[in-house]
């Protein structure tokens, strides 16, 4: 069974389908759960009107299922008010290498 770091690196492999960043230094992971053999991620988005839900959604699934002893994946989208402030230094630095930040 995985930890939820091992879930988080995993998800870090993840970009956003806009920018070169990953879903986690983004800011939009905003909890992650192991029962087992089911992962339970909290997700949100940068804007309620985001073109590429289902496709993020999907690339999680993808990911997360190629992990060894995760049989089920389940997204729960909050609506947690997003914020550049939520962008990990990381993610600000590769932002600012690319020219968005």
């Amino acid at each position: 069974m995985p930890g939820v770091e091992e879930v988080r690196d995993a998800l870090r492999e993840v970009l956003d389908p806009e920018y070169p960043i990953s879903l986690v230094d983004l800011g939009l992971i905003r909890g992650i759960e192991v029962e087992g053999e089911i992962v339970r991620i909290k997700l949100t988005y940068t804007c309620m009107g985001c073109p590429a839900m289902d496709m993020i959604q999907d690339d999680i699934r993808e990911r997360l299922l190629r992990m060894e002893d995760v049989g089920e994946v389940d997204i729960e989208v909050v609506w947690d008010s997003w914020s550049r402030r939520d962008i990990t230094p990381l993610g600000r630095k590769k932002l600012r290498e690319v020219g968005v930040v």
